[in-house]
């Protein structure tokens, strides 16, 4: 009986051995075991549920590792989908795998793994085989993500762990975030090299929409930066080339291209470009909706402006610390997306006051279409705005595509951005059109006032018995305000007018045609040149719109006596001395200014000069000015008009230059004349 009980022992424990190590070469009792058959040529989706545990602990990517008290959870959706809305921070995903490979099969198989949100690491039975980004303490994670395929040498029965890290949600950031976004694919390596190229070519399909748009863009940037290179005061091609830029840096921020680029680098420049777009779009409305002029709407267009760029390059440094954010960067980001929620409102304002313009057809449109395309973004972006705690939903149906064609689906926000952007360009055609046509009647204007300066510029000098005269004219722009006119009269003597009239253009043109018509009229009337003045004075007054003129008039008889009447001009030069005029009242202002009369006389060798402010008023590069002191050295070398002028315009011209010299020649010597003006041959006649 003894040997009975024995033996009845040994066996008991004998079963139980047994039973004991069958139990230890099973995966745990609970946890459910995802079961391979025949894997060889092809792939598997490991789905279903996964074992799913909060929290970190480097033990856990043990096969040997009991995960039958964690959580099963679906691969099909974030974690932040399904039950742990909002978390952040670690967390693991296992799964048990038994393996039946097919005789004769490769023995190279790859693990293709889903989108997984952010920085992961993937364990195969305890061995890492692969990663995306860097997990912390210092975490590195792509600013958008993409799906990678890791090989698996020997596959066999175990166990497949991953390893997520989930950065802090920004302000904007759903609650819905985090984890894996799809089941993992096992496979041979072919299987899964063809599956990832095949995903990476339909997600290029997807984007036909954004790459047409790319170089669509660029085109119109390039083509927009040569118009403004070629004329830099027309800002609205600099500000529609900035609103072309933009979202090309931004798709490819966003991974549009397949481009990998990590978080802190892809926010950090997304903010402040994206604000960047905004602000363009406002400087253009402002431009084609001829606000430019308003100059209130410019300096609180130009104010938030630098708010907005300022508050996106601060929201993007803040990507480059977001692995670590707290409370403190948490709220900083929240108020810096407010303040861009909040000028979003902006461009309202502008249509608003655009609108009560006298608008045509294309101005409209643009109104219509910028209403319309920022009312729908400024819908989203506010409705993402915290949306965490609002639940809202709006933003989703916002975003939701209205239709599909050939694969690409379309939204309100891309059917408005691209009727906004047809007629941002329908409308910079029309700008440029009419800027084209204005810039044609400025031409004929310039044209016009060239012509009338032929009048007021001599194109020949008449001989004067018993002098050498030389004069040079040298305008600061095509057409300038200074003139000068030599008048024989019948008796012998004559008439010399020089001045300069304030202005440019057409207008100080038809003030000289004036001018020179008067004094033509009055040297018939054997007027003495103080008499000239003062009808001259009369004549102008009320007609120059708030301009003045200064002038010199004298009548030089043959024996070399000059009387001469001065209006506010410069003193002429004797030799190398300065004549002394008492001061007086340019021309144009006071009805009522009175004018003296001085009277010389020039001895032969005496040489006398005259000349307007843009000779002593010539200014080098570094700002100095030409000054008396030069002009006194200039004229004790007894110069030539033409060496005047030409020493004043290598200093550095900034304004009309005219001189005029008269030398009294010596009995029996022969009198000459010298012109040099931009229309003119340097001409020389002798008499």
């Amino acid at each position: 009986m003894f040997r009975g009980a024995k033996a009845a022992v040994l066996a008991f424990l004998l079963a139980g051995a047994v039973f004991a190590q069958q139990q230890s070469a099973k995966a745990p009792a609970t946890s459910p075991v995802f079961a391979v058959e025949g894997l060889g040529q092809g792939a598997v989706p490991l789905d279903g549920p996964w074992q799913f545990h909060a929290g970190d602990n480097p033990r856990w990517a043990s096969p040997s590792f009991d995960d039958s008290g964690w959580e099963p959870i679906q691969v099909t959706g974030s974690w932040g989908s399904q039950s742990h809305p909002g978390y952040t921070g670690y967390a693991w995903y296992r799964r048990h795998v038994q393996i039946h490979t097919v005789g004769g099969s490769q023995s190279k198989y790859a693990l293709l793994m889903p989108l997984v949100d952010d920085a992961y690491e993937v364990y195969w039975n305890g061995k890492l085989i692969g990663r995306s980004g860097k997990l912390p303490p210092r975490p590195r994670w792509y600013y958008s993500s993409l799906i990678r395929s890791f090989d698996v040498s020997s596959p066999e029965s175990g166990t497949i762990a991953v390893r997520v890290w989930k950065s802090p949600l920004l302000f904007v950031d759903p609650d819905s975030l985090g984890g894996l976004y799809g089941p993992p694919l096992l496979g041979d390596a072919d299987t899964i090299a063809a599956q990832l190229a095949a995903t990476n070519a339909e997600t290029m399909r997807q984007n036909l929409y954004d790459y047409t748009l790319v170089i669509l863009y660029g085109f119109v940037t390039l083509l927009s930066l040569l118009l403004w290179s070629r004329n830099r005061k027309v800002k609205l091609f600099l500000w529609l080339a900035i609103f072309t830029a933009t979202p090309v840096f931004l798709f490819v921020i966003q991974g549009v291209l397949l481009i990998p680029i990590y978080y802190g680098l892809g926010r950090g420049f997304n903010q402040p470009i994206y604000a960047l777009n905004h602000v363009s779009l406002w400087f253009l409305l402002l431009y084609l909706l001829r606000l430019d002029e308003n100059q209130t709407l410019v300096r609180w267009t130009r104010a938030l402006a630098i708010v907005t760029v300022a508050a996106g390059v601060l929201d993007g440094a803040l990507a480059f610390f977001w692995g670590s954010a707290g409370a403190g960067m948490l709220g900083l980001d929240a108020v810096l997306t407010t303040v861009i929620l909040v000028v979003e409102i902006f461009p309202f304002v502008i249509i608003g006051i655009g609108i009560r313009q006298r608008l045509g057809p294309s101005r409209w449109w643009l109104a219509i279409s910028a209403f319309v395309s920022q009312m729908i973004n400024t819908i989203a972006d506010a409705s993402s705005a915290g949306q965490r705690f609002t639940h809202w939903t709006l933003y989703y149906k916002v975003t939701t595509p209205l239709f599909m064609i050939f694969g690409v689906h379309f939204t309100a926000a891309d059917l408005a951005g691209i009727g906004l952007f047809l007629s941002i360009l329908y409308a910079v055609y029309r700008y440029s059109m009419e800027q084209q046509a204005r810039q044609s009647a400025l031409e004929q204007e310039m044209q016009s006032a060239r012509e009338i300066q032929r009048v007021l510029i001599p194109e020949t000098l008449p001989s004067l018995e018993g002098f050498a005269m030389s004069s040079a004219y040298q305008p600061a722009q095509e057409v300038g305000g200074d003139f000068f006119q030599i008048i024989r009269e019948e008796e012998g003597s004559t008439i010399v007018a020089l001045g300069d009239v304030s202005g440019k253009g057409l207008k100080a043109a038809m003030s000289v045609s004036l001018i020179v018509g008067i004094l033509r009229s009055l040297s018939g009337e054997k007027s003495s040149p103080l008499q000239m003045l003062e009808s001259l004075n009369r004549c102008l007054c009320g007609r120059l719109q708030g301009g003045f003129v200064t002038a010199i008039v004298m009548r030089l008889l043959p024996n070399g006596a000059v009387i001469l009447a001065n209006a506010g001009h410069l003193p002429p030069f004797l030799n190398q001395r300065e004549l002394e005029i008492e001061g007086s009242l340019p021309l144009g202002l006071v009805s009522a200014a009175e004018y003296g009369e001085v009277r010389i006389r020039l001895h032969p060798g005496d040489q006398l000069s005259l000349y307007t402010d843009g000779l002593v008023e010539a200014r080098s590069a570094t700002g100095e000015i030409y000054g008396f002191e030069r002009l006194h050295a200039l004229f004790a070398s007894r110069p030539t008009a033409q060496q005047a002028t030409q020493a004043a315009v290598a200093f550095g011209q900034e304004d009309d230059i005219t001189v005029l010299t008269l030398t009294r020649l010596a009995a029996g010597e022969e009198s000459t004349t010298s012109l040099t003006a931009p229309f003119l041959e340097p001409v020389t006649a002798d008499s």
